[in-house]
């Protein structure tokens, strides 16, 4: 593995002179410091190093490598981020005007996949999760085998199923059971494990979906893997279906693909930027032989660490990780890469929690709710890191040991919370037009506090992890409204909302 970079490496100290792009010709003083390094390896699809769009020299064998040690039947590097992995997995299964089964919880590029294809999505609710100890996070969790079987018998003109596992938080989803029936109905799996190209390489960590039995696999390795920003996979599994016996399961067989590698390629090369990165090529690259060699090893370190991390909190009074072992999602239901971190009794938001750990210890979460944060580990973090967050809690614990009165947390203020989904049993907003419908509608701006029956003409959503509360073409309710009003008084970052106002469908 890791040639690629080798060879960019070798080809920067050699004497050929560049009359092609890019611009800056490779010269380090087109930047400073350390970004210099990453301009003399940037070339574009020159003599030797093969191109992206049609692989047959280096970057096929980098691919090659990396469907090998995924177990898949091809491998395609993204310098697009898994957006276009989505994008490219959703129209290549589907055509204009299709049904599609999705999670309600995906992340917003598969519901641009929805617009532009104009599909007409049917959602798949998650389970509402809180934790062993009754502390509500009001997290997504799991998409149940037996709730895509009934969605697939209501809708048995479905093209495609496409879920998200691991969620954002860490959830993982019955795969197996999910693909076995997906494919009994003659249709591919499409798995968003955008959080999860760690999965599958040791028996602490769950499964990946690649051995599962999906179809098509998405992973971002820049989100837990030592890979740089907007990296990442495409997998194509090559499951062959004959005899199809719709309703039943155990079709597999030798066959047709479900998913055509033409198609997907087709749309890789529609998707995916014509002067792709090699610096992001090689970082992908670089990653994959670190984890190859050394993958195993810091696997282990993270379960380590982790380990010590709980055992220095667990006295905590108010400090609740999500995921603990009485949760039920350990043993290859839950990330061990991702902490959950709430605040018990209403003493602190997430927001709150968030802004404490930044602002006083200089420890950056990856987002805050209403009612936790979340911090992402990987492989490649550190033994004082993890003590650093460790040292906070217990500080922070300590300091919240007050009375009633004097707690911080403004979430005491409001009413059951403010966290949408659990406040409203998931129910999914009646649906008025399609995405695409509602896109092409005359729309208006309205006050969020004046807009219960409207209908939405934008996303609204919290950011991250970018799952929609309200899908353009769903009438927005009361209690999303008011929902929507308490995130906005927590200062959560709201997307689809502008100074007070929503984009509705003009009356």
């Amino acid at each position: 593995m890791a040639e690629l970079f080798r060879e960019l490496e070798k080809y920067r100290d050699m004497d050929y002179y560049p009359f092609h792009m890019p611009g800056h010709k490779r010269r380090r003083e087109a930047s400073d410091g350390a970004l210099s390094e990453s301009y003399a390896l940037d070339i574009t699809e020159i003599d030797g190093f093969d191109n992206l769009h049609q692989a047959q020299g280096i970057l096929l064998e980098e691919q090659e490598r990396t469907a090998k040690w995924y177990g898949s039947a091809r491998s395609y590097y993204l310098v697009n981020g898994s957006t276009c992995g989505i994008l490219s997995a959703v129209f290549a299964v589907t055509k204009r005007g299709n049904r599609i089964l999705i999670g309600r919880n995906c992340h917003k590029a598969v519901y641009h996949a929805v617009y532009l294809r104009e599909l007409d999505a049917v959602y798949l609710q998650p389970e509402i999760l809180t934790g062993g100890d009754g502390w509500n996070f009001g997290i997504a969790g799991r998409i149940a085998p037996e709730t895509v079987e009934k969605a697939l018998r209501e809708n048995p003109d479905c093209a495609a199923v496409l879920i998200t596992s691991p969620t954002y938080e860490g959830v993982v989803s019955d795969v197996a059971r999910i693909a076995c029936i997906v494919h009994s109905y003659g249709i591919p799996l499409i798995v968003d494990e955008a959080h999860g190209a760690h999965f599958g390489f040791h028996e602490a960590y769950p499964p990946g979906s690649v051995h599962l039995g999906a179809d098509l696999v998405i992973h971002s390795v820049h989100k837990t893997l030592p890979a740089m920003t907007q990296s990442a996979l495409l997998h194509w599994n090559g499951n062959p279906v004959q005899n199809v016996n719709r309703g039943k399961e155990g079709a597999d067989g030798p066959g047709q693909n479900l998913a055509d590698r033409r198609n997907v390629e087709r749309y890789l090369r529609t998707f995916q930027t014509s002067s792709p990165s090699y610096v992001l090529m090689a970082s992908v690259s670089r990653c994959m032989e670190i984890m190859q060699r050394e993958g195993r090893e810091r696997l282990d370190r993270l379960l380590e660490y982790r380990q010590v991390f709980m055992q220095r909190i667990k006295d905590c009074r108010y400090v609740k990780i999500f995921g603990k072992e009485e949760d039920g999602y350990t043993a290859g239901w839950y990330d061990p890469c991702k902490l959950v971190i709430g605040i018990a009794d209403g003493r602190m938001t997430g927001r709150e929690l968030y802004d404490v750990l930044l602002g006083k210890y200089h420890l950056q979460m990856e987002m805050a709710t209403e009612s936790y944060v979340l911090a992402i580990v990987t492989v490649m973090d550190t033994k004082e890191g993890w003590g650093r967050l460790a040292d906070a809690l217990l500080e922070i614990d300590k300091g919240l040991d007050k009375t009633e009165g004097e707690c911080l947390g403004e979430s005491r203020q409001i009413k059951g919370g403010c966290d949408f989904w659990s406040r409203s049993g998931l129910q999914i907003p009646e649906s008025v037009m399609t995405i695409a419908e509602a896109y092409e509608a005359p729309w208006e701006t309205a006050a969020l506090a004046d807009s219960a029956g409207r209908t939405a003409a934008e996303f609204i959503n919290l950011y991250p992890p970018g799952i929609p509360w309200a899908v353009p073409g769903e009438r927005l309710t009361e209690e999303m409204v008011k929902a929507l009003l308490d995130c906005d008084r927590l200062r959560l970052n709201i997307q689809g909302v502008e100074n007070g106002m929503v984009k509705v469908i003009k009356v």
